[in-house]
């Protein structure tokens, strides 16, 4: 069976070589880049097998680009925390949203009014609204991708939609993607926020779809490369009433 790889970066800064790839299913790291051939050099190597070569990488791209441990201690924030991030954060906010279903959702008044098939009445004063409308008003960008299942979107996908209206009101720009188009794109199946490009929140839920905290990550090359998933998301995904169209045709 074929090597599943993702590309996650490269020494030149140019999209060409060295670089380096990823096996998603073994873990295993593929590096390739220009050989060393100058006789003398490969003298000095040991352990070189038969059939093997050596390739030249720059230390950098080892230390910024290549997978780190991922027995690393993770840094958890509570809920409390995660709400300062949107507080605290100046120029970009930007999620990612994978799940089919939110508990926290269903708790909602709109929620109810939306399984009854009636026009959610929204809140644009709750602290959180308060708090995204004066963001973007000051000229911060607020905006997600949600991956919906297709033809056959789940109730919770159908109301994240219905739920868009409010986004869109407080000044979010709001796509979709399907989530066979997301799997082709090979994003992860990860929710998550980044803020300013440099900061990334990745949402914990419990087996019941409760959002329980956040994992902190700001080690650089890791925040590289969720913002590789962002501007692959945001390049393909669709305005979210455009992608409800598309749906309904």
């Amino acid at each position: 069976m074929a090597r599943q790889l993702r590309f996650n970066g490269t020494g030149s800064g140019e999209g060409g070589c060295p670089s380096v790839h990823e096996d998603l299913g073994s873990g295993e790291v593929i590096v390739h880049g220009p050989p060393l051939t100058d006789p003398e050099d490969v003298a000095q190597l040991r352990h070189l097998g038969e059939g093997e070569v050596a390739v030249v990488v720059p230390r950098e791209l080892l230390t910024d680009w290549t997978p780190k441990d991922k027995t690393r201690q993770a840094r958890i924030i509570d809920l409390d925390a995660f709400g300062k991030l949107f507080e605290n954060f100046e120029h970009t906010a930007w999620r990612l949203e994978t799940r089919r279903r939110y508990a926290s959702d269903e708790l909602t008044d709109t929620y109810g009014q939306f399984l009854r098939g009636e026009a959610p009445v929204w809140d644009l004063d709750t602290p959180w609204a308060r708090t995204i409308k004066e963001k973007t008003a000051g000229g911060a960008i607020v905006g997600r991708v949600r991956i919906v299942d297709t033809p056959t979107p789940t109730e919770g996908q159908r109301y994240l939609t219905a739920h868009a209206e409010k986004n869109e009101a407080l000044g979010e720009d709001i796509r979709n993607l399907s989530r066979t188009e997301a799997g082709e794109l090979q994003l992860p199946e990860e929710d998550f926020w980044l803020f300013d490009s440099r900061l990334v929140a990745l949402l914990r839920f419990d087996g019941d779809d409760n959002l329980l905290d956040a994992e902190l990550i700001t080690e650089p090359a890791e925040v590289v490369r969720y913002a590789m998933v962002r501007d692959a998301a945001w390049h393909h995904a669709v305005p979210y009433r455009e992608f409800t169209a598309e749906q309904g045709k």
